[in-house]
């Protein structure tokens, strides 16, 4: 196991006593205060320092030894969806990601079976049984209005034909929900709109469905993904069921 797989399962660590130590701050009287910085802060402040220690002295020098100029660029960008701990989000960080996301090239092309994407690379043989196995149903309406696929997951929520791709999308609904789709797709195309949400109960399935504008960097309308789940199960949910907390 390498040093940052190391680090991050005491990363880990250092979280659940933050957690614990906000927890047990709420019940602190001036009695019980010392005993509390003896017996949380104190070892908390410990491993915090620890872990500072490590990033300066092993992950930092390591990662500018390891990472290029685009890798950082990337990383101040992911930056943002993470969110920022301690501290709040750097004022220039937005404009700064901003000026030099222009200046990455994201890599898209097809070779020999595989797609390569900005994130990674998939091959074609892969690329069915994943979106297959995604628990949703999804269905893509290009910006022609014509239906370019659909996925086929084991249990899917509406019966799809294979004679419904190339047809527009217009004429697979039923008259009663015509204007409704077509509002939808024209919202998505002027701009006014890139989300959609419904929900109804099926056979005692309640089924969550919404819709999605795609578009390219630029702003481009490219086309509409439907996705339908059966969220009956997801509803009734109680507590939390970490990875960690898995067994044999």
């Amino acid at each position: 196991m390498g040093p940052s797989k190391v680090m991050w399962g005491k990363d880990n660590e250092i979280r659940d006593m933050l957690k614990a130590a906000w927890k047990d701050f709420a019940g602190v009287t001036p009695a019980s205060l010392p005993a509390f910085r003896k017996n949380t802060l104190g070892p908390l402040i410990e491993e915090v320092n620890g872990m500072v220690f490590k990033e300066e002295n092993i992950l930092f020098p390591t990662s500018l030894e390891k990472l290029d100029a685009a890798d950082w660029v990337e990383i101040l960008r992911e930056s943002e969806e993470v969110g920022y701990v301690f501290i709040e989000k750097p004022a220039e960080a937005e404009k700064l990601v901003a000026e030099l996301a222009g200046t990455v090239v994201e890599d898209t092309s097809f070779r020999d079976g595989t797609i390569q994407l900005p994130t990674g690379a998939i091959k074609v043989a892969e690329l069915m049984p994943l979106l297959n196995a995604l628990p949703v149903d999804i269905t893509f309406v290009g910006a022609d209005d014509a239906v370019r696929y659909f996925s086929q997951g084991k249990e899917r929520i509406f019966t799809r034909s294979k004679s419904v791709i190339g047809r527009n999308v217009q004429n697979c609904h039923p008259p009663q929900s015509l204007d409704v789709v077509e509002r939808i797709v024209n919202s998505f195309r002027d701009g006014t709109k890139d989300t959609y949400d419904f929900w109804l109960t099926i056979k005692n399935k309640f089924i969550y469905i919404r819709f999605f504008a795609l578009r390219d960097n630029a702003g481009k309308y490219l086309g509409t993904m439907e996705i339908a789940q059966d969220v009956t199960a997801i509803r009734k949910l109680e507590g939390e069921k970490r990875l960690i907390d898995e067994r044999d």
